[in-house]
């Protein structure tokens, strides 16, 4: 029999109505024969609700094993409820908190990986003829003390179980219908994809599209975890995430994606001599901030250089304390930022064998008077940093440009 990991986000789950609705839909999946392993997020807004109860009495210092214990809290609520309406439709089922399934993880409160998985519990519950309803986002640690998974958490736990159960395929259930080849909410010419491949999804999921995090494909990839993004609102077919040799006829390029969780650092009229970078930047990594596309502009007086990058925006005030910090050892004038901006990425795993990518991209961009302020590549992914108001015009005239309307 196939068996299959279901997981439900939070919307997904938000009220009892939609609660019920879910159960009726595991019912309906039992009943054509499946042995599901059904992973659920807390209801919408509840972990926000908890985050925000933990930081109202300690804003700075709270105990992030307490933290832990506090968010960990909205799963047990949804596993309950769930096994319950399943139970009222005759579907045998059984909660399980993270450390009942046997999910380990390290120390890291708040944002916890995990290291192993024991199925045992839940092999039992499934071939007894019962589903297990497992808290996604949470673990046990090293200590014994319940651990939570960071953002996207959730993600990370169905595929990580459907590893362990060696699962057919993991079903990944929210509220929108699939991975589509950009922003349908932009761009109305979008369409859904049937198949995307693990690094396509994954550089997408990097650079904006919000349908998965990056740790959860990251997983699937590595362990070969069949992924399908579905609506748990709508009863049809959604997008699968596969291996390449999975995909019959490859897409030069799959889709069009964005962020505008970016904010653009110039340091103007750095020192320009050996060791410079490792100055600006090694102060920046040891304070947690994360530096993504990176430009050196070409020293005129052979003394001093500009050097741009870009941050996200949540961390756009901490990297300038950390370089203002280091401004007299380094040695530059000023620091200048703009958070008005966003990227915009080609992606598809059929620029390996097709040249001319790029240029299409930054002539579709020049031709409507777009400018280009840094660009980045990678092997499947072009990306380029533009003002924001051109956002919506540069993703419509990308996505016409790649032959990526819908007819």
């Amino acid at each position: 029999m196939t068996l299959i990991v279901h997981k439900y986000g939070g919307t997904s789950v938000a009220d009892l109505e939609r609660i019920r609705n879910v159960a009726q839909r595991i019912k309906h999946r039992i009943d054509a024969g499946e042995r599901l392993c059904v992973v659920v997020s807390a209801m919408a807004g509840q972990t926000n609700r908890l985050v925000e109860w933990v930081t109202s009495l300690d804003p700075a210092r709270y105990d992030r094993a307490e933290y832990d214990q506090v968010v960990a809290s909205g799963e047990q609520v949804t596993i309950g409820l769930l096994a319950i309406a399943l139970q009222h439709l005759g579907v045998p089922a059984r909660s399980f908190l993270g450390w009942q399934a046997g999910i380990r993880t390290d120390g890291a409160h708040a944002s916890a990986r995990i290291t192993e998985i024991d199925p045992t519990p839940l092999r039992r519950c499934i071939e007894a003829g019962i589903v297990p309803v497992v808290a996604g986002f949470q673990g046990i640690g090293p200590d014994g003390r319940m651990t939570t998974l960071g953002r996207g958490g959730s993600d990370t736990s169905a595929v990580a179980l459907a590893a362990a159960l060696e699962a057919d395929r993991c079903d990944i259930f929210t509220d929108v219908d699939g991975v589509y080849t950009s922003d349908p909410r932009i761009v109305s010419k979008a369409r859904k994809l049937d198949r995307i491949t693990y690094e396509e999804m994954l550089e997408m999921a990097s650079v904006g599209a919000k349908v998965l995090q990056t740790r959860s494909v990251a997983l699937a990839m590595r362990h070969k975890v069949r992924l399908q993004v579905l609506s748990s609102f709508e009863d049809k077919p959604g997008t699968l995430v596969v291996d390449e040799d999975e995909i019959v006829e490859t897409q030069i390029v799959s889709g069009i994606a964005y962020t505008r969780d970016e904010a653009k650092v110039s340091v103007v009229r750095v020192m320009d001599r050996p060791g410079v970078a490792a100055a600006l930047f090694g102060p920046l990594a040891e304070a947690n901030i994360n530096v993504d596309m990176i430009v050196q502009s070409v020293s005129r007086d052979g003394v001093h250089t500009n050097m741009t990058f870009t941050v996200s925006r949540a961390d756009l005030p901490r990297a300038r304390a950390v370089l203002e910090s280091v401004r007299e050892q380094v040695g530059f004038e000023r620091i200048d930022a703009d958070d008005e901006i966003v990227k915009i990425s080609v992606i598809g795993v059929g620029m390996r064998s097709h040249a001319g990518i790029a240029h299409r991209m930054f002539r579709t961009l020049a031709d409507r008077g777009i400018n280009i302020q840094a660009i980045s590549t990678s092997e499947i992914k072009v990306s380029v940093l533009i003002a924001e108001e051109y956002t919506e015009l540069a993703l419509r005239a990308l996505h016409s440009a790649y032959g990526l309307d819908r007819s």
